[in-house]
């Protein structure tokens, strides 16, 4: 199991704006993006993700970490 890398809210919302995801509601605190029947929540805080929530937001998208890496 590869380290995960701690990256802010912006950023990975920016690699799945890449990979084809569209902001479809903000709530509070927490934007849902959509890709065909994929949903995913992104919090939007000023600090890093925890590992745990960028690992749930990988599996959301149903996407890899070197999957992600490549919208970086």
């Amino acid at each position: 199991m590869p380290d995960f890398p701690v990256y802010k809210p912006k950023k990975v919302i920016k690699a799945l704006e890449k990979a084809g995801f569209i902001r479809v509601r903000t709530r509070g605190s927490h934007i849902q993006m959509k890709k065909a029947n994929c949903l995913v929540t992104v919090p939007m805080h000023n600090r890093d993700l925890n590992k745990s929530t960028f690992k749930s937001i990988l599996r959301q998208a149903r996407m890899t970490a070197d999957e992600f890496q490549g919208y970086l």
